[in-house]
């Protein structure tokens, strides 16, 4: 489990890397960080909220779970 968190903290610093040695803009660096910030906080949201606030019973395992969770649930 440890590998695989590394692999992507990896993955994200060299693409980060590579986009900015790419283009070298402050503005690129700020739309990078924002872009990584807002699927920080829907991966957030997707989890945390909708198992304490929508289904407190049910454990998701990943978004694959959580969206047949939501489409059988209707």
């Amino acid at each position: 489990m440890w590998v695989k968190a590394i692999l992507f903290v990896v993955i994200g610093f060299v693409s980060s890397a590579l986009l900015l040695m790419e283009l070298p803009e402050w503005r690129v660096l700020l739309l990078l960080l924002l872009a990584i910030w807002a699927f920080c906080r829907a991966y957030y949201f997707a989890f945390y909220v909708l198992e304490k606030y929508i289904d407190p019973s049910f454990r998701f395992s990943g978004l694959t779970s959580l969206l047949r969770h939501l489409v059988d649930k209707r």
